[in-house]
């Protein structure tokens, strides 16, 4: 073969590789994959990317229950661990020096936990804490990152997540200063909807306080005014949506816009 072939087959062969990096694979439906123990993947990103490289991240996707309240990242804790949501979600907060906490971000199957680990950043100023209890798998990051350097679409998938993700963070940042209680409470409990795909969220007053940056009493009343319109039931533990679009109607324009960035990711409410 003379060096004009070589070049040209290399050439082809390159081309090749960007077309696998850059097209939008088709994603499966959940339970098509499964870990070797043989629990069914319901997460999205792992549902998206080609089969060979799923199969080269699969040996290392270690099942695990995500009890609710469980803590999955401490903050500006060394990050050891990666975990691809099935069912569940999960609550970047970000806590003072006072103690005061604040939610800035949620992940659901969508997703993957702790998002700076996409940059090959092994560091949060966030803590991350199962807000709704659900399972899924865990990954070591070093194992992740090597898994990455042969794995273009599944990096490039986990960029586009973690660049959507950021401009999420900024809007509930300006939601959470500029608008009212009732509407955060309403915006809240759709997003969280959108992520589990059930009407029936296991929340107390509480956890909602800390983590829309208010006081209990404020989500209570936010949470009996909605009640006193019949858009949700509340009892002791649990929050049900008894009407979603009117529960949009109540929420602020946040939820709107993070939306447009949710379709981005083919996220679609229930």
């Amino acid at each position: 073969m003379n060096k004009q072939s070589v070049h040209a087959e290399e050439a082809v062969s390159k081309a090749n590789r960007t077309a696998v990096a850059n097209r939008d694979p088709q994603p499966l439906n959940a339970g098509e994959r499964t870990n070797p123990a043989g629990k069914p993947v319901s997460n999205a990103i792992l549902l998206s990317i080609p089969d060979e490289e799923f199969q080269a991240i699969r040996p290392h996707l270690q099942f695990v229950p995500l009890p609710q309240r469980l803590r999955l990242q401490e903050a500006n804790q060394k990050l050891d661990e990666a975990y691809f949501l099935n069912t569940g979600m999960v609550s970047l907060v970000f806590t003072t020096q006072k103690g005061e906490s604040v939610e800035v971000g949620v992940v659901g199957s969508e997703g993957f936990t702790p998002i700076p680990v996409a940059a090959g950043v092994k560091r949060s100023p966030h803590r991350a804490v199962m807000q709704i209890g659900g399972d899924g798998f865990k990954i070591d990051v070093d194992e992740l990152q090597t898994a990455l350097q042969s794995s273009p679409a599944l990096q490039q998938m986990l960029n586009r997540y973690a660049a959507i993700h950021g401009m999420q963070v900024a809007q509930t940042a300006g939601c959470n200063r500029l608008h009212d209680i009732e509407q955060r409470l309403s915006r809240w409990l759709l997003l969280a909807q959108d992520r589990v795909g059930s009407g029936l969220l296991r929340i107390t007053h509480d956890f909602l306080a800390m983590m829309l940056g208010t006081d209990r009493p404020s989500v209570s009343l936010a949470a009996g005014g909605l009640q006193r319109k019949r858009i949700i039931e509340y009892t002791r533990g649990s929050v049900r949506i008894l009407n979603r679009k009117k529960l949009e109607g109540s929420a602020c324009e946040c939820y709107q816009i993070i939306q447009a960035f949710n379709g981005e990711l083919a996220l679609r409410p229930s």
